[in-house]
């Protein structure tokens, strides 16, 4: 056979070769196929039981929405309290990656009522040692059903690792359960059985802060060491760039990490053995380290990987690795180590210590059977474990069907590689037509409130336009009145592709496919990428504030950038950085009426000031979007909205320079505050009338943002910063931040949007305005009674806060609301319920509601 043209071999090894940016081989997101018992790929006799009522109840009878038999599996006897001989296993037949289960009671047309209202779960990987699952908080009991037709699906933080499973009914009185269920997950390719290692240890911080870099959640014997178990280095979640925070809500600093001190080791090195399944052929393992060397942490200096093919010896030659050390970036990244096709059973790697600290949150193994896709369902369960044999040969009878096979996928590749580079060629000649449109124009006609509706007449209305494209199957029952959340959401307003971090420019206007007559549409105006380039929100702009874009006088100043001093990075964007620097002088560049928060008269003082970068690689249009906001930026002149210090623009990379508060963002200060009730609590405290002025403050900004016809779209307390005397003020840093992702729901092709705290009409018709800032208004002041504990809407997936969407849409009585905090009184949460009204012109504005907060409360 011919070689391959060398032009085609370098267009397909970057395809090929590309590196995963800071995420583990296996993602619990994604990772969330039904594994077989409702379809029936799991065979009947790979489901057993510890008894049986009756052969129509049989434990293979207990799949979930299934009603053959007698409609479930259920004991001979009732549930006890304290009573857990009772359980029903499931034989996977290979190792699994698990996140998810689903449980039903027992229905049978209406002839049953039988349900587990609790429920435990054990597991194994080998059929002998049992292990019980517990949550991050160690909570072992998870709650089940209280009817018996209803699906219930539990997440399971962390994920599990296990070929057997038994779910265990767990009752407070005696009485009767019948069980279905399914699992979801996918297959555990990695191999890995259990990692041993030194347990983790604590770092004390100069301030006195205690981060606990021990594996919380590792499932064998723990003590000096870890041993026979798996954990936080296989969970699937891959550490931040600052140690200290976490993708979690409601875990201690250090959470992600498991980490090591230097001179608590003997030799230099952490040493770590890795049990497999069976005999791999490896060749390169994935080590998520942090490297944030500020703080003494960096990633290993070297590694040296021995192997061992069976219970024997380990092999003596080694395979070994030096890395070249990084003390530039202090990102976190994953580093990848070359294990050169070594055959082996287990691995033994001992990591050097490159400095004081050595952090990993995650570890995985690429071998001949660890290739991962998580983009397509698993395959079919394997009917029994495979082993590996190092005697046999390979056939190679069929080496011509396999070329020509490998060569008709290469010229697929090409073809599809073609087809992008089309669309992305059109997409960005429709981009810069809208663009020079939008600069062209530069005014816009605002329109008010009104019953008026505005659509885009050229969508197209074809049915291919409303298939899902759901990156996994749907896990949760669907409903007589359901509506496809990928029909409810292309009603979004269109992104440009590739800005899901920066917003965009461009007239919102919502597709009319399925809204009814009668609808009200509201004030539409031009967008443009305010906060955008480097954080995440788009504010909508009306015609009244189109001059600042002009040019016309922006009284902001040029900073020296040699008087910054980086301190750490914040977040990031696609075209920017958000950081924090120290700077002395600050006061010479701001306007006398102006007191800059920490900031007293004198300048012998440094401050800290958060510094948006734009990348010197940046295209055109996100460097006229750096300065049209800008241009506005400095305009914004409020006590509880961020201030524009300076900006240093005279060369690249463009900054602007802002106000920074002391004590961060309102989401991660309120959660590390406890309610002042409890007298003896060890965190600080915060009253009911600290939380009440903070929400008055952000009230009292959106209304100053709301007087401008300003949208924010994006209000929430990670977008608002906290300075002394609980100062608040209004910013835009949270979508920049990594720590956020979870509250932003990434939208194929378009953008990523924070839809638990937007209203119906933004997420379905795809309208921003002032009352939509009010609804996200009340959420935000949920979060604030609540004390950040829990993310809104905490029980309900994505998709199913967006089919609660369209309850409020019907209005039908049928849509969830967010509960009563309990620090919250009567009149506030009324406030709340208030901003979630479903016609907008129902809603309190902000005036109102800064006159509602501002007055003397009654029940304080």
């Amino acid at each position: 056979m011919p070689a391959l043209p060398t032009p085609l071999l370098l267009l397909l090894v970057p395809l090929l070769c590309v590196p995963r940016a800071a995420r583990a081989q296996v993602n619990p997101a994604v990772c969330r196929y039904p594994l077989g018992m409702s379809g029936g790929h799991i065979p009947d006799e790979d489901i057993s039981a510890s008894s049986q009522w009756s052969e129509s109840t049989a434990a293979k009878y207990g799949r979930l929405d299934s009603e053959d038999g007698d409609g479930a599996w259920c004991p001979e006897i009732p549930v006890e309290p304290d009573d857990l001989k009772e359980f029903l296993q499931i034989d996977l037949r290979a190792l699994h990656f698990i996140t998810l289960v689903g449980t039903q009671g027992r229905h049978a047309g209406g002839h049953g009522n039988e349900f587990a209202p609790m429920y435990k779960i054990n597991y194994s990987r080998d059929g002998t040692r049992w292990i019980s699952w517990r949550n991050r908080h160690g909570k072992q009991v998870l709650d089940g059903n209280t009817n018996p037709y209803d699906i219930v699906l539990k997440d399971l933080e962390p994920p599990l690792i296990a070929r057997f499973v038994r779910f265990i009914p767990v009752t407070d009185h005696s009485m009767n359960v019948c069980l279905r269920v399914e699992l979801y997950g996918c297959v555990w390719l990695d191999g890995l059985v259990s990692y041993n290692a030194p347990a983790g240890q604590q770092l004390v911080l100069p301030g006195g802060t205690v981060i606990y870099l021990n594996d919380s959640v590792y499932d064998g014997a723990f003590g000096y060491s870890m041993t026979e178990g798996l954990g936080q280095l296989t969970d699937g979640v891959s550490g931040l760039d600052d140690f200290t925070q976490t993708h979690e809500y409601h875990v201690w600093p250090g959470y992600d990490y498991v980490g090591w001190r230097n001179e608590s080791t003997a030799g230099g090195y952490v040493e770590i053995t890795f049990e497999f399944d069976r005999i791999r052929n490896f060749t390169t393992m994935k080590v998520h380290c942090n490297n944030m060397f500020a703080k003494g942490v960096k990633i290993f200096k070297e590694v040296q990987c021995y192997f061992r093919s069976d219970a024997g010896e380990w092999e003596p030659n080694a395979v070994s690795s030096v890395l070249v050390l990084d003390d530039v970036n202090p990102s976190a990244r994953f580093v990848t180590v070359p294990l050169l096709h070594r055959m082996a059973s287990a691995i033994k790697c001992q990591y050097y210590f490159a400095d004081t600290w050595m952090m990993f949150s995650e570890i995985t193994f690429q071998s001949d059977a660890a290739m991962y896709n998580n983009s397509v369902p698993p395959p079919e369960m394997p009917m029994a474990p495979t082993t590996y044999d190092p005697t046999l040969k390979v056939d190679d009878s069929n080496t011509r069907i396999l070329i020509g096979c490998l060569v008709a996928i290469i010229f697929i590749l090409v073809a599809i590689i073609v087809i992008i580079l089309w669309r992305q060629f059109w997409q960005k000649m429709l981009e810069k037509a809208s663009r020079r449109m939008l600069d062209d124009e530069m005014t816009v006609s605002l329109s008010l409130p009104s019953e008026s509706s505005m659509f885009n007449h050229n969508r197209s209305s074809s049915s291919s336009e409303q298939e899902s494209n759901s990156t996994y199957d749907r896990i949760f029952p669907l409903g007589p009145d359901y509506q496809e959340p990928s029909r409810l959401i292309r009603k979004l307003p269109e992104f440009t592709p590739g800005e899901e971090d920066t917003g965009c420019s461009g007239l919102v206007k919502p597709s009319p496919a399925g809204v009814p007559e009668g609808v009200p549409h509201y004030a539409e105006a031009d967008i443009v990428n305010l906060q955008g380039v480097t954080g995440g929100n788009t504010y909508s702009v009306p015609a009244l504030t189109m001059d600042l874009l002009s040019g016309k006088d922006v009284a902001v100043e040029e900073f020296p950038r040699k008087l910054l001093t980086f301190k750490e990075k914040l977040g990031e964007g696609q075209f920017g950085e958000v950081h924090l620097c120290e700077v002395e002088g600050m006061e010479k560049f701001t306007d006398k009426d102006f007191a800059l928060q920490g900031l007293e008269a004198s300048s012998d003082r440094p401050v800290l000031v958060a510094v948006k970068m734009l990348r010197a690689d940046a295209n055109k249009n996100a460097r006229n979007d750096f300065l049209k906001e800008i241009k506005i930026m400095s305009r914004l002149k409020d006590p509880n909205i961020i201030r524009l210090l300076a900006v240093c623009i005279a060369d690249d990379p463009l900054c602007m320079i802002t106000e920074y508060m002391e004590n961060g963002d309102l989401n991660q200060f309120l959660s590390r505050h406890e309610a002042q009730s409890p007298p003896d609590a060890h965190a600080p405290t915060v009253s009911y009338r600290d939380l009440r002025f903070m929400a008055t403050q952000i009230a009292s900004g959106m209304k100053y943002l709301s007087s401008l016809n300003f949208v924010h779209r994006d209000l929430a307390t990670r977008n608002c910063l906290v300075g002394k005397r609980y100062t608040i003020k209004i910013a835009d840093f949270g979508m920049s931040r990594n720590l956020y992702s979870g509250d932003y729901y990434r939208i194929q092709g378009r953008a990523v949007l924070p839809i638990r705290w937007m209203s119906w009409e933004s997420i379905l018709l795809g309208k921003f305005t002032t009352a939509s800032d009010v609804w996200a208004f009340g959420v935000t002041l949920w979060e604030t009674f609540t004390l950040c504990r829990e993310q809104p809407y905490s029980q309900l997936s994505d998709e199913q806060v967006i089919e609660n969407t369209g309850e409020f849409f019907r209005d039908q009585g049928r849509q969830t609301y967010l509960p009563q905090p309990a620090l919250c009184p009567d009149s506030i949460y009324k406030l709340m319920l208030s901003c979630w009204r479903r016609d907008t012109k129902d809603r309190p504005s902000f005036q109102d509601i800064h006159r509602l907060l501002h007055e003397p409360a009654g029940d304080e």
